[in-house]
């Protein structure tokens, strides 16, 4: 859980902005809410073009940050965070800056001597998407002992935008989390993809069925950062935003599919929505439950376009999400035997945005709601025996 730099602002950053969004985080709640990761991502090198034009160790921006990198981590450290950085396995990264081919040792060392904790490290451009999955594989093995040699424990994103089946062998190969998809736009349901490209919050949780088992502590599927406050504005995404009802069953579905939460919006101009949204300590528990284990979709009906998904927990209490991609209103029922496999004669259900328990249900009275279009509703389900 954290904050990274990217779907805001690209490649547009600064001393300045990581500063006041640490400063931020740190007054509003977020931190202590479970945010701590603040993740640069992509821009903060100082060279453009190739890495063999400059065969040096590799360097921040000097007008972007004049105090370096560690200044940064150090400050961040200082105030609870944990810091991340962003880099490439090629001669270039994505945004065009200097990457790491022939240097995976040489930088993961210089990131550790900054105090870095997280590194998203992106194939996504210099391999591409008909790379043969065992080069891929060999290059974040490579890099993971690059990390590992260190003696520093950084996180390790392999960041290869679902392509070559990265799910079925990222863990082995000791990565932390891994894309399972193109890049996201800030768009809920867009038709088709976005420029051929995109996966909006809908295709990205189409995306994710059948992957669970790939997912645990330590491992994770990962549905790309957040959009949540983005609201059309962002510098760098593309997508017209989404409705507040749309961002919130964003946030909700993330939980509950366990995916990485990175916050992608500007948090110094986040309105008392987003941060409703944001600090929901429930549905940030379902996520960052220990047993680690990421919902299922139980049931699909295409005629109301309504999803139900189900994810287990350590208290014995799973959480329900009722998912409504349609257009109009719909009502939905929760079945212990139908959605979880369980005969439980009476059941009690709370309703993780409202923070209320609504009640105890049975077979002949189950728990109905109306789902608005777009909408999610969070539930936890406990058997009253």
């Amino acid at each position: 859980m954290g904050w990274s730099s990217w779907n805001q602002f690209g490649d547009l950053i600064n001393e300045t902005l990581i500063i006041e969004t640490i400063d931020t985080m740190d007054k509003s709640g977020l931190r202590d809410a479970g945010f701590v990761f603040v993740n640069l991502d992509d821009g903060w090198q100082r060279y453009k073009g190739n890495r063999s034009y400059h065969n040096g160790p590799i360097e921040a921006d000097p007008e972007k940050f004049p105090k370096g990198i560690k200044y940064l981590s150090d400050y961040a450290h200082s105030k609870g965070f944990k810091f991340g950085i962003y880099n490439g396995p090629g001669q270039q990264t994505c945004a065009g800056y200097t990457g790491s081919e022939g240097h995976f040792e040489e930088d993961a060392a210089t990131w550790a001597s900054w105090g870095v904790d997280h590194l998203k490290f992106d194939s996504c451009c210099s391999e591409g998407i008909t790379a043969p999955a065992s080069r891929v594989e060999e290059i974040f093995r490579n890099m993971s002992k690059a990390l590992q040699a260190t003696k520093r424990p950084i996180v390790h994103h392999a960041c290869h935008c679902g392509w070559a089946d990265v799910w079925k062998w990222a863990a082995n190969v000791g990565a932390n989390h891994w894309r399972i998809g193109q890049d996201i736009p800030d768009d809920f349901n867009y038709p088709g993809n976005r420029d051929n490209y995109s996966f909006d919050v809908l295709d990205m949780l189409d995306r994710g069925k059948g992957l669970e088992k790939y997912a645990g502590p330590g491992h994770w599927n990962d549905y790309d950062m957040l959009i949540v406050g983005l609201n059309g504005k962002s510098e760098q995404l593309f997508g017209t935003g989404c409705s507040n009802i749309e961002y919130r069953a964003h946030f909700s579905m993330w939980c509950m599919v366990a995916s990485p939460l990175l916050i992608g919006s500007d948090v110094r101009t986040l309105g008392p929505y987003d941060m409703e949204t944001l600090l929901n300590k429930e549905v940030i528990a379902i996520s960052q439950d220990p047993l680690g284990k990421a919902a299922e979709l139980v049931r699909d009906d295409p005629w109301t376009q309504t999803e139900v998904y189900a994810k287990e927990m350590s208290d014995g209490s799973p959480a329900i999400a009722l998912l409504n991609r349609g257009t109009f209103t719909a009502t939905m029922t929760v079945s212990p035997f139908r959605d979880l496999g369980e005969w439980w004669p009476k059941y009690k259900i709370r309703d993780i945005w409202k923070h209320e328990d609504q009640g105890v249900f049975n077979f002949t009275n189950p728990y109905t709601v109306e789902v608005a279009p777009h909408e999610a509703k969070i539930l936890r389900i406990t058997p009253v025996r």
